[in-house]
């Protein structure tokens, strides 16, 4: 029988360990013996580590949640049994979100977990509205003269699709600036 070289089999199989090698230290991006070594590993790492990853996040929100607490007079353990027995399902994701980003509605959540502890009745719409009896900021708008020559063809061809205007993706500059005028 003939003798089968592996030919382009054998080098796109190894093209592709150490395309997938690309970035490591040393022989093990250059080399295919370790770089298979090594991308056999990482994969053992990948799949390890998103798991890992799911409870880093858990911790990090639990700790969160437990510096929202305690800044409000409560610990994260009475917390969290006082929202199960007021029948508040929110999860530790957006418990977290609410502690950061909004502590006045985070608040409301307090004092109903506080308040279902007492054992009183607690109404979740009361708690989850919250947000609504703080006083909203109002983004204040500064008008600014906008000089149309200082501004790309892009931003030109977006102020005249909002106006409105026909036929803008055909326009050169000065023409867009003499119809947005």
């Amino acid at each position: 029988m003939t003798r089968v070289k592996g030919g382009a089999v054998a080098k796109n199989r190894r093209r592709k360990v150490l395309k997938a090698a690309k970035g490591y230290f040393g022989s093990k991006h250059r080399l295919y013996k370790t770089a298979q070594e090594q991308t056999f590993h990482s994969g053992v790492y990948a799949f390890r580590d998103r798991r890992a990853n799911k409870r880093n996040f858990r911790k990090l929100w639990i700790t969160r949640i437990n510096a929202g607490c305690r800044l409000n007079g409560i610990s994260y353990s009475k917390f969290i049994n006082g929202l199960n027995k007021a029948g508040i399902e929110i999860n530790r994701k957006m418990l977290s979100e609410l502690a950061v980003n909004e502590p006045e509605m985070f608040k409301g959540l307090v004092d109903a977990a506080k308040s279902a502890l007492e054992g009183k009745k607690v109404n979740t719409n009361v708690a989850l509205s919250k947000k609504e009896e703080a006083p909203k900021k109002e983004a204040k708008k500064e008008t600014k003269t906008v000089d149309l020559k200082d501004m790309t063809v892009a931003e030109l061809k977006k102020l005249a699709k909002e106006k409105g205007i026909s036929g803008y993706t055909t326009m050169k500059k000065d023409e867009l600036i003499s119809s947005l005028k």
